[in-house]
């Protein structure tokens, strides 16, 4: 795997990263770090990326699971530390995953199995992290939360 990341030059601090698979993503500072609050932080891109990798995996488990999964939604919390390097102590991912006929054990043997065997970024970060998780299932019959 492979990425470039090019300062743009600019008097702010604005970064373009070209991807190995041939993708662009902007990544810029905040206002009071000299940047111009155009793109998310570097950061938050490394949260948000987090969260792509289980969400994937837990669509993945399902899927091979025979669930009739619909949609996958997670939204994660963090807290970093106060002095510097700002790694994060706490991440917390809560997904809502809809479907059909959801099971409760399997929508969280397919989170747990993406947090201990396959999430890659989620393994790193939990080196410096306590990484916690939680889970509600909307059936798209019912339209009503069953919350874990």
């Amino acid at each position: 795997m492979e990425c470039t990341v090019r300062w743009t030059g600019s008097s702010g601090m604005t970064f373009l990263a070209e991807t190995g698979s041939g993708h662009i993503l902007t990544m810029d500072g905040a206002p009071d770090g000299g940047g111009r609050d155009l793109a998310p932080r570097p950061m938050e891109v490394v949260l948000a990326g987090t969260g792509g990798c289980t969400a994937y995996d837990v669509v993945l488990i399902l899927r091979k699971s025979r669930q009739d999964i619909r949609g996958c939604d997670v939204t994660l919390k963090s807290e970093r530390a106060e002095t510097e390097p700002k790694v994060f102590t706490k991440i917390h991912f809560h997904f809502t995953v809809r479907g059909r006929n959801l099971k409760p054990n399997l929508v969280e043997r397919a989170i747990k199995l993406s947090h201990e065997k396959y999430c890659s970024a989620s393994i790193m970060l939990e080196k410096t992290a306590v990484i916690t998780h939680s889970f509600d299932i909307v059936d798209d019959l019912a339209e009503t939360a069953v919350e874990a």
